[in-house]
């Protein structure tokens, strides 16, 4: 390939490496790191994973626009529950944003 034109051919180049270059700069995902960290809460009289789950995605901006199933199932596995049954007192773990 001749250049047949060198100070078009450089300008060219030099808006290129600009433009990509700001891509580059403004492109990077700027997400700030959101911390979790977990509250306890009691267990009241009455009281059911389901309901707690229910509480929570209208509460907790965590387990927003989560389907109640998957909420359920993870404050199972994060309080280490074996079954859905809980007892009057029992603390559990509910996850936070900081």
């Amino acid at each position: 390939m001749k250049v047949v034109n060198k100070g078009k051919f450089i300008r060219t180049i030099s808006i290129i490496i600009i433009i990509i270059g700001a891509l580059i700069v403004f492109s990077k995902n700027t997400y700030s790191k959101v911390e979790i960290s977990f509250k306890e809460d009691y267990v009241y009289s009455g009281d059911t994973l389901w309901s707690i789950a229910e509480q929570q995605i209208s509460n907790n901006k965590y387990f927003e626009n989560k389907d109640i199933r998957e909420v359920v199932s993870e404050l199972k596995n994060i309080n280490n529950l074996s079954n859905s049954i809980l007892d009057e007192g029992e603390k559990i773990k509910i996850p936070i944003y900081k």
